[in-house]
């Protein structure tokens, strides 16, 4: 039945899977870890804020569609941001999250954001 399924995708529905997974999975961290950094030098106007969120959302969604446009022409530029896994379409969506994630890069990029977001987490906690 998974077969009937990824073989019946529509394009538009692949490259909005692609956009998605691009947004969540390598934009988002990066927004996300700059925000923290702003709050952690003392950028006091980021307290509360839900400015800040959106900036997150939409500056992430703006680098994702970027890297989405430029990264199949132009590959070595955009390596590290554009993953074609995730424009597969005989993938489904948690086979490209998994074809993604077993990649020694990916794992690695995994692994450093999540240790970033963790010491700015404690810091920012314990700074107050």
């Amino acid at each position: 039945m998974a077969a009937i399924a990824t073989a019946r995708k529509s394009r538009p529905r692949n490259a909005l899977e692609g956009l998605a997974l691009t947004a969540l999975l390598q934009s988002f961290p990066t927004f996300a870890a700059a925000a923290l950094l702003l709050k952690l030098c003392g950028n006091h106007d980021l307290v509360g804020d839900p400015g800040v969120a959106i900036f997150v959302a939409f500056a992430s969604l703006a680098h994702a569609m970027l890297a989405v446009t430029l990264g199949p022409s132009f590959p070595a530029a955009f390596k590290t941001v554009y993953e074609p896994k995730f424009f597969a379409a005989h993938l489904s969506l948690s086979d490209k999250i998994t074809a993604w994630r077993t990649q020694p890069a990916a794992s690695l990029q995994l692994m450093t954001i999540m240790l970033l977001l963790s010491v700015m987490a404690v810091v920012t906690a314990s700074v107050g």
